[in-house]
């Protein structure tokens, strides 16, 4: 890599795929199932956060029970994957991807969605080769993305020190992994948060995924 090249972490879901949309369109489906009343973008937005169930208790005033979880969580996840197909990625993604190989950057992609179903995605939309690594959740788990990160670095080679290492994504979560294992973080407002709670995450905040690439590379210049 040149001296002023980041290594680049992709988030997937609300980061490089557009599917805010459908996240709220499921979530509401899956409420209604439940006898919760339907949640507006602004207000998932204000009250999202992980592990999952601190989310739902954000919502009902209580951590949900066991069977609660089971039946919301597989609800959530029945209603989105039925839409999962119709979302495309996210405005002028492909095109940094593309741009970011022929100036020698690398780049990969590590989300919380499950790997056998993040990686025929992420094929479907033609833009697995700009990435030296894939890595979805393996297993079931709740859990932040701490752990998982340090899994993908560590499967990573010929990449950079951790300090050039910058992750781009869309939620708080993404700023804890990148904090966890000593890289940066650019946190981006077109997904699962709002403005106020990434900026409170402390790292820098920006509307596009173009401007989410300049800052990357101004933090390891």
């Amino acid at each position: 890599m040149g001296k002023h090249r980041a290594h680049l972490v992709w988030d997937w879901n609300g980061t490089l795929l557009d599917d805010i949309g459908t996240v709220i369109e499921a979530t509401n489906a899956a409420f209604e199932e439940i006898g919760l009343a339907p949640i507006t973008l602004d207000r998932y937005r204000e009250l999202y956060c992980v592990p999952i169930p601190l989310f739902y208790e954000r919502l009902m005033g209580r951590l949900p029970t066991q069977d609660e979880w089971l039946l919301m969580d597989g609800a959530f996840h029945r209603h989105y994957w039925a839409r999962a197909d119709a979302c495309g990625l996210a405005d002028g993604a492909a095109e940094l991807l593309a741009a970011a190989a022929e100036v020698g950057r690398t780049q990969s992609l590590l989300s919380l969605a499950p790997h056998e179903r993040l990686l025929p995605m992420v094929r479907r939309h033609g833009i697995e080769e700009r990435f030296v690594r894939v890595d979805g959740r393996i297993g079931e788990s709740t859990a932040g993305k701490a752990e998982h990160m340090v899994r993908h670095l560590l499967a990573l080679e010929g990449v950079a020190a951790a300090e050039r290492i910058v992750v781009i994504g869309d939620a708080a979560d993404d700023a804890v992994a990148a904090a966890h294992v000593g890289a940066r973080a650019v946190l981006y407002t077109g997904g699962s948060h709002s403005r106020g709670s990434l900026e409170a995450a402390g790292v820098p905040v920006v509307d596009s995924l173009a401007e989410a690439v300049a800052v990357a590379e101004d933090l390891v210049a």
